[in-house]
């Protein structure tokens, strides 16, 4: 099975409470929602808020975001570890040594940073997550699709896969790779758009899975299937 991570803030809180028993994902950059979704859910994903700074132009709270985490923090919650969007694979690691809470939190790998550090954070951690920044920053574009097959032949050629679990990547499930869980705000976004109960709405989106193993595309198919 694929775990779903409904993205917060989702407001009316009673609509939120419609989601008791979901599993949900709330950022540092809105935190409103951490402490209802740590009672009625059943695990709490914690993001970082990496992206939200990025578009701000402002560094990570890291000391903030630790303090926020301290008394949270356990299983099955977890939190990604912070990462620099399109930095490099050094500043990646400075922040990965940095982290104060073992196992309970995740790196990321961004998809345009050497396969050779995905391999290397897969041997170290049991969880690796999957971020799309520059040129794969189009979750599902082509690019993104050679990339991701790039990730998972390397993963596989290891042994078994690692917890991978796709930033973003909700609209994810159902294809071809085995991601373990995915995280999305979709629901939270557009629930009212589309006029629909937002418990029905996370329901359809927790009945799609991803494949539990990774099957390399034949050469002579491409790396374009559907």
């Amino acid at each position: 099975m694929t775990v779903h991570y409904h993205g917060t803030p989702l407001s009316p809180r009673a609509a939120l409470m419609t989601l008791a028993g979901k599993n949900f994902c709330v950022p540092f950059s809105d935190p409103r929602d951490a402490d209802v979704c740590q009672q009625i859910g059943q695990s709490v994903m914690f993001d970082n808020g990496a992206f939200s700074a990025h578009t701000k132009g402002k560094p990570l709270d890291r000391p903030g975001y630790y303090a926020w985490l301290a008394p949270r923090l356990g299983h099955p919650h977890w939190a990604v570890i912070p990462d620099v969007i399109d930095g490099s694979v050094e500043a990646q690691r400075d922040l990965v040594a940095e982290w104060p809470f073992g196992f309970l939190g995740t790196p990321v790998w961004h998809l345009g940073l050497p396969i050779d550090y995905l391999v290397e954070l897969a041997e170290s951690w049991p969880r690796v997550c999957f971020g799309s920044s520059g040129r794969y920053w189009q979750v599902g574009s082509d690019d993104w699709c050679r990339r991701a097959d790039e990730a998972f032949d390397a993963l596989a050629q290891r042994g078994p896969l690692p917890w991978v679990h796709m930033l973003r990547g909700m609209n994810m499930t159902g294809d071809r790779w085995p991601f373990a869980s995915v995280d999305s705000v979709n629901v939270a976004r557009n629930y009212k758009d589309s006029n629909t109960d937002p418990e029905r709405m996370a329901r359809r989106i927790d009945s799609v899975q991803c494949p539990v193993s990774w099957r390399p595309l034949p050469k002579q198919e491409g790396l374009f299937a559907a």
